[in-house]
């Protein structure tokens, strides 16, 4: 099974912190490796259409994001980046299926 994870978080997804499953949006799952990969581009082109800057990692990781837009965080006490993370994961591990920009 392929499962296409939208996260919201301070950080960018390839780090995967603990608890990194409560900053996730949306999760949709499919036998199919294309209709996942298709349907993890189509997240990705809409994200581009509205995010200034972007970043893949290891090939299975991309984060999104527009400088200055921010979260507070309480254990920081200051301000931090918010990251817009769209990845695959294959039998709850990570899935490489982009090149790295």
């Amino acid at each position: 099974m392929y499962e296409v994870i939208y996260m919201k978080a301070d950080y960018e997804p390839w780090w995967m912190f603990e608890g990194w499953e409560e900053m996730v949006r949306l999760r949709q799952s499919f036998e199919e490796l294309e209709e996942a990969i298709a349907f993890a581009n189509s997240i990705m082109d809409e994200m581009r259409g509205c995010f200034s800057k972007e970043k893949t990692r290891k090939e299975a990781f991309t984060a999104f994001w527009n400088p200055g837009e921010s979260t507070y965080c309480d254990g920081c006490d200051d301000d931090m980046q918010l990251y817009h993370g769209v990845f695959m994961l294959h039998d709850k591990k990570p899935f490489c299926f982009v090149k790295e920009k």
